[in-house]
C-alpha cells in the first residue's frame, strides 16, 4: 500500500538546485536508506518528506490517518522540560496517558510508596491503560529507555549533553511507534553495542522507515530499498546497500560503454561531414541535422570524486610512549595506569561506552588536557594531526579559501607535486565559486570535509581521528579509507562505526570498568568473536557456579536475607502481570496464524498480511519473554 507520495518535487538553494522533478512513492513496508554526497540534499529531502520544509515545486501527499515521527540531526528541545516529559510528549491520548502514569509512579517512588492518594491514582491509570490497550507501548518504552541508557527521567533537558539529548529524541521517535519513521543520522552519539541493538530493533519495525546514515553495516542490514540523490535526481534501487553497489557498478560500466560508443559515432559523423559531397550528389539533409544534434548533446560528465592526495613527513623510530597515565574526574576513574609504546605502523581502534574516556585519552595526547599521573613522551620527528569530534578549529566567519591558506598557500601531494591551496580544495570537491563562501554557509558534511583537508594538509605522521564518520558522506569515507591504506605513519581511531574500524585498524583498545584499557588483536569483527567466546565461557562458568550454589542451598535451607534478590516494586509487579497476559495472548495468536497460513496458501495478498503480522508478534514475544524472565527471577517465580 502506498503510504506517502512525492509528485514532481523540486528544491533549490539560491542558484544551486538540489533536486528537480522528483516523483516517487513510499510503500507501507519500505525500509529506505538515502545516500548521496555531502550537500546533495539528503537532509533537505527528509525534511520535505517529514513536512518541516516546503518544496519549491511539486507536492507531498501522505495517506489519511497515518502518523509520522521525524528525528533530525539536531533535535529541537525545551530545556526546561524533564526527560520524561520530552520522551512522552505527543498529541495522542495514549502518550498523554503514559506520561501521567510514569509521572505518578515516579512521584510515588520519591515518597516511599506509601501515598494513598497516589496509589489510588495509579490504580485508576492502570485501568485506563488496560482498557485502551496502551500497556504494550509502556512495555516497549521501558525496553527502549533501558537499551538507550536513559535512566534518570527526572533530569532537566538543559543538564544533558548533546549526545544524551539525541538519545532522548531517538527514544521519543521509537516509542510513539509511528506509521512513518524518519531518522537523520540516528547512529551518531551511540556506541557500537547500542547501534547493534538499534539495528535489530529497526529490522523488526513494521512501518515505513526512511533514514540517512553513514554506517554501511547498518544500512545494509536494515534497509530494503535505497534512494540515491545525485546530480539533481533521486534514483530508487530495490534492495539493500550491497544490492545498490552491484547495480551502481553495472550502471557505471554501461554508461562508460555508451559514452565510448557515442564518441566513436561522433568521430565517424565528423569524418563524413568533412569529406564533402561527391560530384552531382548532395549530402542527406536529415543526416547532417542528426550529426549536429548528436554533437550538440552535452557530454556525460564524470562523477565528482574526492581525491585525497597529500604528503606525510618522515617518522623516526621513537613515536609516542604512554607511561602509567591516569585520569579521573571526581570519583570517576577514566584511565588507570595506562602504559603503551606506540609504533610507527600501529593501526589502533579505540572503543568503549559513551563517556568512558576515549576522547580524554586523545586530549591528553595532544596536551589539551593534563593527566593526573604519569607522562607521555613524544618523539622528535612526530607531527600529530588531530581530527577532533567538534571541529573546534573551524572559524565560521572565514571564507573557505582563507581558512585553508592559513595552513599553506602551496601543498605537496603524495607524489611530490606542488599544487595551490585552491587546487587542493577542488580535489576535495570545493568548486572555485564555493571556495569564496563563508564556512557558516556550508552543510555539516561539507564543514567536516573541509576540516579533514585542513588536518591532512599539515602532513601529519601520527593521525588521531575522533569519530571521523560523523557527518561525512559514504564517498568521502571510502576515499579516506583508501588514503589510510597507504598512510606512512601511526593511526589512532576513536569510532563507533564498525565498518570503518574493520576497514582501517589492526588492533582494538577497549575502555573497560575502572579505567582499564584492554588490548584485543585484530579488527572490530575479530574483537566481537573474542568477546562472544568469552561471554559463552563466562555464562558456562556462571551456570556451574549457580548449580553449586543450588546444591549448597538444598543442604542448608537457611538463606541469608541479604542474599535475596531485590523485591519488585509495585509498578514492576503490575508489569509482570500484564506481561503474562500479553505473552499468553501472543502465543495463542501465533498458533492461529500458523493455521491460517495453511488455509490461505493460494492467496498471495493474505499470505503477505499474515507473514507481516507473524513477524511483529514474534518480535514482541521475544522482547516480552526477555523482560518477563528478568522480573520473574527477582519475584522468585
Amino acid at each position: 500500500m502506498n503510504i506517502l507520495s512525492l509528485e514532481t518535487v523540486g528544491k533549490n538553494y539560491g542558484v544551486k538546485p538540489l533536486f528537480n522533478d522528483v516523483t516517487i512513492g513510499l510503500e507501507d513496508t519500505d525500509k529506505i536508506g538515502i545516500i548521496g554526497a555531502n550537500g546533495s540534499g539528503k537532509t533537505t529531502f527528509l525534511r520535505i518528506v517529514a513536512g518541516t520544509e516546503t518544496p519549491d515545486a511539486g507536492k507531498v501527499t501522505r495517506a489519511q490517518g497515518k502518523t509520522l515521527a521525524f528525528l533530525p540531526q539536531n533535535p529541537p528541545i525545551d530545556e526546561e522540560k524533564t526527560v520524561l516529559e520530552m520522551i512522552f510528549e505527543s498529541s495522542s491520548d495514549a502518550m498523554r496517558l503514559l506520561l501521567d502514569y510514569e509521572t505518578a509512579c515516579n512521584d510515588l517512588a520519591t515518597r516511599g510508596g506509601t501515598d494513598a492518594r497516589l496509589l489510588e491514582k495509579i490504580s485508576d491509570l492502570q485501568h485506563e491503560l488496560e482498557t485502551s490497550g496502551t500497556w504494550e507501548i509502556e512495555t516497549n518504552a521501558r525496553a527502549v529507555l533501558t537499551k538507550l541508557g536513559i535512566l534518570d527521567t527526572s533530569a532537566k533537558m538543559k543538564t544533558l549533553s548533546g549526545g544524551q539529548r539525541k538519545r532522548v529524541a531517538l527514544a521519543h521517535a521509537l516509542i510513539v511507534k509511528p506509521d512513518i519513521l524518519i531518522l537523520d543520522e540516528p547512529t551518531n552519539h551511540l556506541d557500537a553495542d547500542t547501534i547493534e541493538w538499534l539495528e535489530k530493533y529497526l529490522a523488526r519495525y513494521t512501518g515505513t522507515l526512511l533514514l540517512v546514515t553513514h554506517d554501511r553495516y547498518f544500512l545494509d542490514r536494515v534497509t530494503s530499498r535505497i534512494f540515491e540523490i545525485e546530480r539533481g535526481a533521486v534514483q530508487s534501487f530495490a534492495g539493500n546497500y550491497a544490492y545498490y553497489l552491484e547495480k551502481k557498478e553495472e550502471q557505471e560500466t554501461l554508461r562508460a560503454t555508451e559514452g565510448h560508443k557515442r564518441e566513436q559515432l561522433i568521430k565517424k559523423e565528423l569524418a563524413w561531414l568533412r569529406r564533402g559531397a561527391k560530384a552531382r550528389t548532395r549530402k542527406s539533409k536529415s543526416r547532417i541535422n542528426a550529426a549536429h544534434d548528436l554533437m550538440a548533446q552535452p557530454k556525460e560528465r564524470a562523477k565528482d570524486e574526492i581525491d585525497i592526495s597529500v604528503g606525510a613527513r618522515r617518522l623516526g623510530s621513537k613515536v609516542i610512549e604512554f607511561l602509567d597515565v591516569s585520569k579521573s574526574y571526581g570519583e570517576r576513574k577514566l584511565i588507570n595506569n595506562f602504559t603503551y609504546f606506540l609504533k610507527r605502523d600501529d593501526r589502533i581502534g579505540i572503543i568503549g561506552a559513551n563517556g568512558a574516556g576515549k576522547t580524554t585519552l586523545l586530549e591528553i595526547l595532544t596536551k589539551r588536557t593534563e593527566p593526573d599521573a604519569g607522562e607521555i613522551a613524544i618523539g622528535q620527528t612526530v607531527h600529530i594531526g588531530y581530527y577532533d569530534q567538534e571541529s573546534r578549529a573551524l572559524n565560521e566567519e572565514q571564507r573557505v579559501i582563507d581558512y585553508i591558506k592559513e595552513t599553506a598557500e602551496y601543498v605537496s601531494t603524495a607524489d611530490g607535486t606542488q599544487i595551490t591551496a585552491s587546487q587542493m580544495l577542488e580535489k576535495f570537491l570545493f568548486a572555485p565559486a564555493a571556495q569564496y563562501s563563508f564556512i557558516k554557509n556550508l552543510s555539516g558534511g561539507e564543514r567536516r570535509r573541509l576540516y579533514l583537508l585542513k588536518i591532512l594538509m599539515g602532513a601529519p605522521n601520527v593521525l588521531l581521528l575522533d569519530e571521523p564518520t560523523n557527518d561525512l558522506d559514504i564517498p568521502t569515507l571510502i576515499a579516506l579509507e583508501e588514503y589510510l591504506d597507504d598512510f606512512p605513519g601511526a593511526l589512532i581511531v576513536v569510532s563507533h562505526d564498525r565498518y570503518f574500524l574493520d576497514r582501517t585498524i589492526e588492533n582494538i583498545f577497549k575502555f573497560e570498568a575502572g579505567g582499564e584499557i584492554r588490548e584485543y588483536p585484530g579488527d572490530y569483527s575479530a574483537y566481537l568473536e573474542i568477546s562472544e567466546r568469552e561471554e559463552v565461557k563466562n555464562k558456562t562458568a556462571e551456570t556451574l557456579a549457580k548449580d553449586e550454589t543450588s546444591k549448597a542451598q538444598n543442604l542448608n535451607s537457611k538463606t541469608s536475607e541479604t542474599a535475596m534478590p531485590k523485591k519488585l516494586s509495585f509498578k514492576e509487579k503490575r508489569e509482570l502481570e500484564q506481561l503474562e497476559t500479553s505473552i499468553s495472548n501472543a502465543e495463542a495468536r501465533a498458533a492461529k496464524i500458523e493455521t491460517e497460513l495453511n488455509l490461505h496458501a493460494s492467496d498471495a495478498g493474505k499470505l503477505n498480511e499474515l507473514f507481516t503480522e507473524q513477524q511483529a508478534i514474534n518480535a514482541r514475544l521475544e522482547m516480552d519473554m526477555h523482560r518477563w524472565a528478568e522480573l520473574a527471577e527477582r519475584a522468585d517465580i
